[in-house]
């Protein structure tokens, strides 16, 4: 099936390892890296940017395998997680942005449309996180 706003018909994509278990390596412990996920999370990094620092300089490969939850999960369990999930938070900052910019170009005709689909892309996110319980009914 193609994709839903660009031409490509492509599926390739990258793959998570089969097994669930870190490997050998790894020498950080689970409650070390619940421990760092929370200070960064304190010092208000989002939670895919905490997954990229423990990559890069931590040496964790996938938080999942090592301590058998998710970052977000870590984070609700520590009261930490960001009120707007990750995603629908910038897909709300490039819709503001595209409304910035068409105040100063009110002619461009393909942000309009961008700014429809983005829009679109929203409702749609919205909707799912209202019927999974992640965002409350009355959130606007």
């Amino acid at each position: 099936m193609g994709r839903m706003y660009t031409p490509g018909k492509g599926i390739s994509k990258s793959a998570i390892p089969y097994r669930r278990t870190p490997p050998s390596w790894v020498k950080a412990t689970p409650e070390d890296v619940c421990e760092q996920i929370c200070k960064l999370a304190r010092k208000g990094t989002s939670p895919s940017q905490i997954g990229i620092i423990l990559r890069d300089s931590q040496g964790v490969p996938l938080v999942s395998a090592i301590t058998g939850t998710k970052i977000v999960r870590i984070l609700r369990a520590n009261g930490l997680a960001p009120q707007v999930p990750e995603d629908l938070h910038f897909l709300i900052r490039k819709a503001v942005s595209i409304n910035k910019h068409l105040e100063r170009n009110r002619k461009d005709n393909d942000a309009k449309y961008r700014k429809s689909l983005v829009e679109a892309r929203i409702r749609r996110l919205v909707k799912y996180y209202k019927t999974s319980g992640q965002l409350p009914s009355s959130w606007e």
